[in-house]
């Protein structure tokens, strides 16, 4: 088994024009350098062409930064979904967030990473050295904000989980969750989801059976359609009703 590659090595692939692999060395990924856009191109902002990023892939499982790591780097999806997570004191995983196509992940308060990243399946990045961004915002109000308004949203996002798990019932937090899962697909009622049951389960607080039943209960209630895989059309209205009372 070769040495863990870095998102360094990818910089440096990217550099001298090598092609880029799986960031575990282990045949399932690799990079490209065509095909990355997501309304950025390969730019951390719209308006800051100055900072562009480098193409990564992972596979699915793959850890992209482990919780304690030197915090060097910023994410951002084009391809994929990621999800991040602490392992708790008695064992157990508690999912922090997942991050779809557009998402930015990996800013830390910090010097180091409080979270574990993993790729739920196989992923494209665009990779961004901290440091310059950092600069940038000095500079330049418009990454201020930018970067202001990532925060917050992070923030927000961090308090709605919290009473999502501490003030709700199973069935509205799953069903809370779907409504949030389709606004970031687009709010189609339409869609895959990347995550699986047990990723479910350790984000909402709950257990696998719990998350089986719950699904079980909202389509037998008409809240929604499962068709094959992970494949789920949602009764939007029936779901709100579901969260609001």
């Amino acid at each position: 088994m070769g040495t863990k590659p870095t998102p360094r090595s990818a910089l440096a692939a990217a550099r001298s024009r090598t092609p880029l692999r799986s960031i575990h060395g282990n045949g399932h990924g690799s990079g490209h350098g065509t095909g990355y856009g997501t309304g950025y191109g390969t730019g951390l902002f719209a308006d800051c062409p100055d900072l562009l990023g480098t193409p990564f892939s992972y596979a699915r499982e793959e850890e992209i930064y482990g919780e304690g790591e030197d915090a060097e780097f910023v994410y951002r999806v084009v391809e994929g979904a990621v999800r991040s997570h602490k392992v708790l004191s008695d064992g157990r995983r508690q999912i922090t967030g997942f991050h779809l196509a557009g998402s930015l992940f990996g800013f830390e308060q910090g010097d180091v990473h409080w979270h574990t990243a993993e790729a739920l399946a196989d992923t494209r990045v665009l990779i961004f050295q901290r440091r310059p961004i950092e600069r940038a915002a000095t500079h330049s109000a418009e990454v201020a904000c930018q970067l202001w308004s990532m925060a917050t949203a992070n923030l927000r996002d961090a308090q709605d989980l919290t009473l999502l798990l501490g003030r709700r019932s199973a069935q509205e937090r799953l069903a809370a969750f779907l409504v949030e899962v389709d606004g970031r697909f687009g709010g189609t009622g339409t869609f895959a989801l990347p995550m699986t049951r047990r990723d479910i389960a350790d984000y909402l607080g709950l257990t696998i059976e719990t998350v089986s039943r719950t699904f079980s209960q909202l389509e037998e209630d008409g809240a929604l359609r499962r068709s094959g895989g992970r494949q789920i059309t949602l009764h939007r209205a029936r779901l709100r009703h579901v969260v609001e009372n």
